[in-house]
């Protein structure tokens, strides 16, 4: 670890944020016995975030023209390894914009942390506003953020009715495009790949997937719907469980992301069925490996640089005061057509878009 010496850190800062006694953060940061590991781990990360954010020059004085990312893990089950690549690209579109205007863009991670602990972070806050990553957030989350007094912006969420500037992809458009094109190449028993967990775009794109077999014309079956958990290895168990019990399947499922269709998939061909002959697949996130799955993943692909970017330019009409009132951006998605989907009677599908 740093030396917090150096650049202003303090332990009793450290304790009063911790709500633990000077000589505990002490041996927290010494690696002595005495200390809980789970205080231990929270001395470190408010340790961690209090050296990058005195970023000063030789008279003290903290930057200026700061912006902080925070990525916030909740529970895990939607933020973890499996999905670095999409968090990456978020970093470069609000980094990439940041630099352009002159601002610096700093990095956070919280994993576990009790939100009112981060929140106690930004009462007296040494950067100029905050991106927050809220892929895993409930709106009481959300709501929390009250408390914090500078501008703060939230990616891959959105809520209704709440003041805050989000910047989210268009679950519902993207869920209604997909549905389409299950039904133009003639599917009518369609289903849907849901996760329980905590995750809003999760639970826009059920509703979509609802909304679009209802404006479709498409009846709803509940027995179509499969609820899975959300990471590769627990969507993978759950489905083969599922499959064992189902006493009819649909022709096409829609996946609430593309590592929940991979498990599945897994779970599919060894129950001795076919994607797409038996059942037809569609993702959402066009993560790399949906390009090298077997067969490639069709998938829905919303560009997570261009909401970095668009979150990063409202921050920063926020802090120049021209943005008055609190927006909702929602960024359209793109179909990537691969071999995962077939017409009923026909081949799969070609790459480039459905058949005539």
């Amino acid at each position: 670890m740093r030396d917090n010496s150096k650049i202003g850190v303090k332990m009793k800062d450290i304790a009063r944020l911790a709500n633990v006694s000077v000589s505990t953060v002490s041996l927290a940061l010494n690696g002595k016995p005495g200390v809980s590991e789970a205080t231990r781990q929270k001395i470190l990360q408010i340790a961690r975030f209090l050296a990058d954010s005195y970023t000063a020059d030789k008279f003290g004085h903290v930057r200026k023209g700061s912006i902080r990312f925070l990525k916030i893990v909740r529970h895990g089950h939607v933020l973890n390894r499996d999905h670095d690549v999409f968090i990456s690209s978020y970093i470069d579109g609000l980094e990439e914009e940041a630099r352009t205007n002159g601002y610096s863009l700093e990095v956070n991670t919280f994993v576990s942390a009790e939100m009112e602990d981060i929140i106690k972070l930004f009462r007296n806050p040494s950067v100029d506003g905050l991106i927050v990553l809220g892929t895993e957030f409930s709106e009481a989350d959300v709501s929390a953020f009250e408390k914090v007094t500078i501008p703060v912006v939230f990616i891959d969420t959105n809520f209704d009715y709440m003041g805050f500037n989000f910047v989210d992809m268009n679950n519902m458009e993207a869920t209604f495009q997909i549905i389409r094109h299950f039904v133009e190449l003639g599917h009518r028993k369609i289903g849907l790949i849901r996760s329980p967990v905590e995750c809003r775009n999760f639970k826009l794109r059920e509703i979509g997937f609802r909304e679009a077999l209802r404006h479709l014309g498409i009846p709803l079956k509940e027995k179509y719907i499969f609820s899975v958990d959300s990471t590769f290895s627990g969507a993978y168990s759950d489905m083969v469980q599922l499959l064992k019990k189902a006493t009819e399947l649909p022709t096409a499922l829609f996946s609430s992301n593309d590592i929940i269709a991979y498990g599945c998939i897994k779970a599919i061909k060894e129950a001795n069925l076919k994607v797409p002959d038996d059942i037809s697949i569609v993702g959402f996130d066009d993560l790399p490996m949906s390009a090298l799955m077997d067969p490639p993943l069709t998938t829905m692909k919303v560009s997570k640089t261009q909401i970095g970017k668009t979150a990063m330019r409202l921050m920063i009409d926020k802090l120049k005061g021209e943005l008055e009132v609190p927006v909702k951006v929602l960024i359209s998605g793109e179909l990537v057509y691969r071999q995962s989907v077939r017409k009923l009677t026909g081949e799969p599908e070609e790459p480039g878009g459905p058949g005539p």
